[in-house]
């Protein structure tokens, strides 16, 4: 607000105003870059941007995306609960501009090399990925690096890409992208449970592309898929087709012990909604049961216990309202960690660790801090984790501090579900 005697003072101070608004904050510390406000002053200060990274609540992302296509940007929405018809609107407006909208709730992203969210340190190489699955992009990419390739982008396109709402707009676009890339010789496409209708639309644009492609689409039935492009029904499986390799490429793995007495049910305890995905696959596949992310069963492990398999994606959106994502602070999952290490029903606890940028520093040692206050449980706890030794935790740390407290570590998720479906 503005007062002033007459109307040209007025307007001085206007304008003065919004030059101060839209002007790099100054620095208080000598030596100190000046740090924009806004993304107007971030592209005064890097006019060569061709992408940017939105993380405010969900209410106001979608005009912040807005901003960002109207200024030419290409866009990654890290933020979640944005709505369903704002998701709808600016992917549509990013269509239109010929740009790409990564998200909303796109965690992960890995675009020239360069991790964005929640990522890993990988080489770079001639894979391409496109999920709408971060921790799915993660496990993949990192097992591709274990096998000695590397990734040229990976590309989110957030939970919801695949709906019939959205139609696939994001994965349509990113499929254009990775077509044009000279670097990228191979297209990986992951996603938790897709529209049957959009994921036929994308398999039908696959068939147009020269270059061949993996399609993992978690619970996906009856694709009818062109010859150069393979269907795989878990995130390992994923890996090795796109390194031209048999899935024994990653090893083998058994748990030393059996469960005992009449220790029967599994609890899969996951930060990742993908990988708590691909474990269902995998139960279904081996004639197993197990619920899976119904709302009141948190409240239930929480209170009482579950009969039962369970498995939970303890970061899906309606946990983490208000609250971090576990992959973040590991101690969102200590509750039912501890719960299911109390009840006398439980055989096997399956945990996920995932690290990498953005997640918790040492996760490996929160999970040994609970078990040591646990000294004599009976459940066997297996876990695998999904990171690199490039990544700033170390994936050889963290299995070493797993392994000190008697944790099971396999070499892959899905060496892990398919380890404790054996043992009980």
């Amino acid at each position: 607000a503005v007062r002033a005697d007459d109307e040209t003072s007025a307007a001085t101070a206007m304008e003065q105003a919004a030059l101060f608004l839209t002007s790099p904050a100054a620095s208080s510390k000598p030596g100190e870059a000046n740090q924009p406000r806004t993304l107007r002053s971030a592209l005064q200060l890097n006019p060569k941007a061709n992408i940017a990274l939105i993380s405010v609540p969900g209410d106001f992302a979608s005009a912040e995306a807005r901003k960002a296509l109207r200024a030419g940007l290409h866009v990654m929405v890290f933020s979640d609960n944005v709505s369903l018809e704002e998701e709808i609107a600016i992917k549509r407006e990013a269509r239109d501009r010929n740009l790409l909208v990564m998200g909303p709730d796109c965690g992960t992203a890995l675009i020239g090399g360069i991790p964005l969210g929640f990522g890993n340190r990988v080489p770079t190489g001639d894979i391409g990925i496109i999920g709408a699955s971060g921790t799915g992009i993660q496990e993949v990419s990192c097992l591709i690096a274990k096998g000695g390739a590397g990734i040229s982008h990976a590309i989110g396109v957030g939970g919801r890409d695949l709906s019939d709402e959205v139609g696939g707009i994001s994965t349509l676009s990113a499929i254009q992208w990775l077509e044009s890339d000279p670097k990228t010789r191979h297209i990986v496409l992951i996603s938790k449970p897709p529209s049957t209708l959009v994921a036929e639309k994308i398999v039908e644009r696959l068939r147009d592309t020269q270059k061949s492609a993996t399609v993992c689409f978690f619970g996906a039935q009856d694709l009818e898929l062109p010859a150069k492009i393979v269907g795989t029904r878990t995130l390992r499986a994923t890996a090795a087709n796109a390194l031209g390799s048999k899935e024994s490429i990653f090893g083998q793995f058994d748990i030393a012990r059996k469960v005992n007495g009449d220790r029967k049910w599994i609890r899969g305890l996951f930060s990742g909604g993908s990988l708590a995905a691909e474990a269902q696959v995998i139960f279904l596949d081996q004639g197993f049961e197990a619920m899976s992310n119904a709302p009141i069963l948190a409240e239930n492990m929480l209170r009482e216990g579950v009969p039962g398999h369970t498995l939970l994606d303890l970061g899906d959106d309606q946990y983490t309202r208000g609250r971090p994502h576990p992959m973040i602070d590991p101690a969102v999952r200590d509750e039912p960690f501890r719960k299911a290490l109390d009840d006398n029903e439980v055989g096997v606890i399956l945990l996920d660790i995932v690290i990498g940028f953005g997640s918790s520093e040492n996760p490996a040692s929160h999970v040994a801090q609970v078990l040591d206050k646990h000294q004599h449980h009976d459940p066997i706890v297996v876990a695998s984790v999904t990171g690199t030794e490039n990544d700033p935790q170390v994936l050889s740390r963290q299995v070493a501090i797993l392994e000190s407290a008697g944790v099971s570590v396999a070499p892959s998720n899905a060496h892990a579900v398919e380890a404790a479906l054996v043992s009980i």
